[in-house]
């Protein structure tokens, strides 16, 4: 009967007990995870106040020696610094507010150290068993430096113990500060100049360090790589690299798994294979707390310029561009959408799963992978009912997602996030290449950095309505060249028609020429710019050079000489950057002039080292034409306000769908579908900084020749800004022999006063002769004494040994030539009077009645026009 109360009693208070238990541990469930991390923090506070309390001050009482038994003698000697790695894992989970993946390694890192130092401090003491008391255990490395050094000792002896242990140690020290075996001679650096005051970068060779001297330009003689080389060269670049580091952005977000409690939901069809993810609604999403993006400072560069050599010129500091927010990775946005897309995939009986997504800045990808036997078009033509279920009208289905075998339905995010041009430079990918034409685009959908070499484009056509973020993208650009290149790498040609856009960078010392915002002027800009890509491509063939790069490098290595009694100095040739921020302005002023440089530069330029950069918010056919899209094969499109814009641009549509402020589609030389990208953001009071900085060092060396006009003969007055239409005017009439208004309103597509003031213009230079009512016109100038007109008609001099001159010349007569005619121009051939002889029908004519004409400026003639009412 005892033994029997006694179990009963112990029974029941074993149930109380664990009623207890499971009671406390279900409240604990039910806190934030948020207060459970708090809650964590302060309990290993507390605790290494109590450790620091015995072990250090030597507190007396139950809870000391109890505390001194287990920490002495599990750790010896060691459990003295045991209180300061409790305070920092206290603090570390108090500074990050949710799961990292850091606490799981700064533990074990912790561990193998405390192993190790327990083992060496039980080494150096003798290492002594249990047997021989608690303490001599707790004097040397305790039960931890017990295991850890006997078996040792025993196996490879005392000498072979020490050295294995404090490789055990090396190892945790390198887990818990996450340095590779191979990054630690940067750590060092690091750590050096941190003491010393100075900064320093982790990513950085040493051999950036150098003043004058970089990596790309201390190669030896003969391994210098040709431009060519290379199979195939990318215009943009996406920073994927660290595929196995967590990075915020990069990977799609995995959707959890279903659990056992929640059942199908209503109107579900099918069920849950194991293992398959499904939307996490009803699970309550805790609020993150982010970071930013881990990013590296730009190593400042210092270049000697080869134009003064007492100048030294610096890049600009890169902490004049700052940094950005950080990334979110997911929010409870994202979840209601999968839950939505899942709802209308169920609805309309589609076997399809949405298997994740991966958060952009402004736009966030859902990934849905179809079931075996279902058509890709199933779901692309369900675009308006799922614009509809999530509530948006902006939605973009690709259809594959390129490289995977997968769906992706874009959608925009509430909660945009601003991409700063400071980070996308500070990015690995950017600071690996040391390109000087290496801009930052921006972000794209999966949260990746996006550069594009400028080079290798290369030209690039910008296209986008107003506030679509066309102009932020131009002044990304060239920020850009201006925080990585010098003067005597990159020169460039603005053409600002709106004197609005490219006034903050008057006067910085890559001008070639003042910023041009007279689109006369433009042109002229522009047949420059042809005039010396020949001038460069003389020099290529001469010297037996394909790119402009090898041939830089040859003049820089001395191979490449003036020739023999020539005292010209022979300099490399800096990249030409040519930036026209309006098309459009400049096919209205001067279309044919424009449309035929801008095609020559295009087709030729790439290897002399120029590239252009056109940009326009109206990419019509009149402006866009074809020649100049043909032979310009990177193309930017912005949000565009109609479907045939985002043809001209991209050939495709999509372009109509973006949402603007920077939401674009960039599509690469090369690649065959855009990519959507978020444009990088610049600030004014960042740009006026970087322009200040280099206008303080340098002034802008311009060259005089570039706007100015080729030398034009003097035309007359009457003619004005007409002379390429009359010219038109007069092949068309003298080639088909016929002179007519109507004719020139349809083949010039001109209005009828312009016809007809082109016809007077004609009659008054003796192409044509007088009207003679409906009838067309004489014609008085053969098809062969065309060439002589048209330069009459522009002003020029006309050669002496012309072949119709010299007809004309014969048919007049020796006389001619002898000064019977001296009085008479000889300019223009003047048509002969009796040419056919007698002319019998006419004389005929003058011999009848003439009917009176009608003449329109009589007072009391009736206008047609008049009656109408209109003035």
């Amino acid at each position: 009967m005892p033994v029997a109360a006694v179990r009963g009693a112990w029974m029941g208070l074993a149930h109380v007990t664990g009623g207890t238990v499971r009671k406390v541990s279900h409240v604990g469930q039910d806190l934030e995870p948020e207060h459970r991390r708090d809650g964590a923090g302060l309990a290993l506070i507390a605790l290494a106040v109590v450790v620091a309390a015995r072990e250090w001050w030597g507190l007396a009482g139950i809870v000391g020696e109890v505390t001194h038994a287990v920490v002495a003698g599990t750790l010896g000697r060691v459990g003295y610094a045991l209180p300061i790695v409790l305070l920092l894992f206290g603090l570390h989970l108090w500074r990050t507010p949710r799961e990292h993946p850091a606490t799981n390694r700064m533990a074990i890192g912790t561990a193998l150290l405390a192993f190790a130092a327990c083992g060496v401090v039980h080494v150096s003491a003798g290492i002594p068993e249990p047997p021989a008391g608690a303490d001599g255990m707790r004097a040397a490395g305790g039960i931890i430096g017990f295991l850890a050094s006997s078996p040792l000792e025993a196996a490879v002896s005392i000498y072979g113990t020490i050295p294995l242990l404090i490789l055990i140690g090396i190892f945790g020290l390198l887990v818990l500060t996450a340095t590779p075996v191979h990054e630690i001679p940067d750590r060092l650096e690091l750590l050096r100049a941190t003491l010393l005051g100075r900064p320093a970068y982790a990513d950085e060779d040493v051999t950036e360090e150098v003043p004058v001297k970089k990596p790309r330009r201390t190669r030896s003689k003969g391994d210098e790589p040709m431009v060519g080389d290379e199979a195939y060269e990318q215009a943009a670049i996406v920073d994927y690299e660290d595929k196995d580091k967590p990075r915020r952005g990069r990977r799609a977000t995995a959707l959890p798994a279903e659990t056992d409690e929640g059942g199908p939901r209503p109107g579900e069809k099918r069920p849950t294979a194991p293992g398959v993810l499904a939307p996490a609604a009803k699970a309550p999403v805790e609020q993150v707390k982010l970071e930013a993006p881990p990013t590296t400072p730009l190593p400042q560069r210092v270049e000697q310029l080869s134009l003064a050599g007492d100048i030294t010129y610096t890049l600009p500091d890169n902490a004049a561009l700052k940094q950005g927010a950080p990334h979110k990775e997911r929010s409870e946005a994202n979840d209601r959408v999968v839950e939505s897309l899942t709802t209308v995939l169920d609805e309309f009986g589609i076997d399809a799963q949405v298997t994740g997504f991966t958060r952009g800045p402004t736009v966030t990808r859902y990934v849905v992978e179809l079931g075996p036997g279902v058509k890709v078009e199933r779901v692309t033509a369900l675009s308006k009912n799922i614009a509809y279920a999530v509530a948006s009208a902006d939605v973009r289905i690709l259809s594959p997602i390129p490289g995977k075998s997968a769906i992706g339905i874009e959608i925009p995010n509430p909660d945009k996030e601003m991409v700063c041009l400071g980070d996308v430079l500070r990015s690995r990918v950017a600071r690996d290449n040391h390109h000087p034409m290496v801009m930052g685009v921006g972000k794209d959908v999966e949260g990746g950095y996006v550069i594009a070499n400028l080079a290798k484009m290369p030209h690039l056509l910008v296209a986008g309505a107003t506030g679509s973020g066309k102009s932020s993208f131009v002044n990304s650009m060239i920020t850009s060249v201006l925080m990585r290149s010098t003067p005597d790498e990159v020169r460039m040609v603005l053409v600002d028609p709106k004197r609005v856009e490219l006034t903050a960078y008057e006067g910085i010392p890559h001008l070639i020429t003042p910023i041009i915002t007279n689109p006369k002027k433009a042109a002229e800009a522009l047949q420059w710019v042809v005039r010396e890509m020949d001038a460069r491509y003389d020099d290529l063939a001469n010297y037996g050079y394909k790119h402009v790069d090898d041939f830089n490098k040859a003049v820089k290595s001395g191979k490449v000489q003036p020739l023999p009694g020539s005292e010209r100095v022979i300099q490399p040739y800096p990249y030409l950057l040519v930036v026209v921020d309006e098309l459009a302005d400049l096919m209205m002023v001067a279309p044919r002039d424009v449309e035929e440089s801008i095609v020559r530069i295009t087709q030729l330029a790439r290897a002399a080292g120029i590239h252009l950069v056109l940009a326009t918010q109206r990419p019509s056919v009149d402006v866009v034409t074809g020649l100049i899209k043909a032979n310009v094969p990177s193309r930017m499109a912005f949000a565009t306000s109609s479907l045939a814009d985002s043809r001209v641009v991209l050939d495709q549509p999509g372009a109509e769908k973006l949402l603007g402020q920077g939401d674009g589609l960039f599509l690469p030389m090369g690649a065959s579908k855009p990519m959507r990208v978020q444009g990088a953001w610049v600030t004014e009071s960042e740009i006026q900084e970087i322009v200040g900085h280099v206008t303080g060092q340098l002034k802008p060396t311009y060259r005089e020749d570039v706007t100015v006009a080729a030398a034009k003969k003097q035309i007359d007055d009457d003619i004005g800004d007409d002379l390429d239409l009359l010219l038109q005017a007069t092949e068309l009439v003298v080639t088909t022999q016929f002179g007519s208004t109507s004719m020139l309103q349809r083949k010039l597509r001109v209005g009828f006063a312009k016809a007809g003031r082109l016809m007077d213009l004609l009659e008054s230079r003796g192409v044509v002769g007088p009207s003679e009512g409906s009838k067309a016109r004489d014609v008085l100038v053969r098809p062969d004494d065309l060439p002589t007109t048209l330069a009459l008609m522009r002003g020029e001099d006309v050669p002496q040994t012309d072949e119709a001159f010299d007809n004309e010349a014969e048919d007049a007569g020796a006389g001619y030539h002898q000064g019977d005619d001296a009085g008479q121009s000889a300019a223009a051939p003047q048509p002969p009077t009796d040419r056919y002889g007698t002319d019998a029908v006419g004389a005929d004519l003058d011999r009848r009645p003439q009917v009176e004409s009608w003449d329109d400026d009589e007072d009391d003639s009736e206008d047609a026009w008049e009656l109408t009412g209109r003035r």
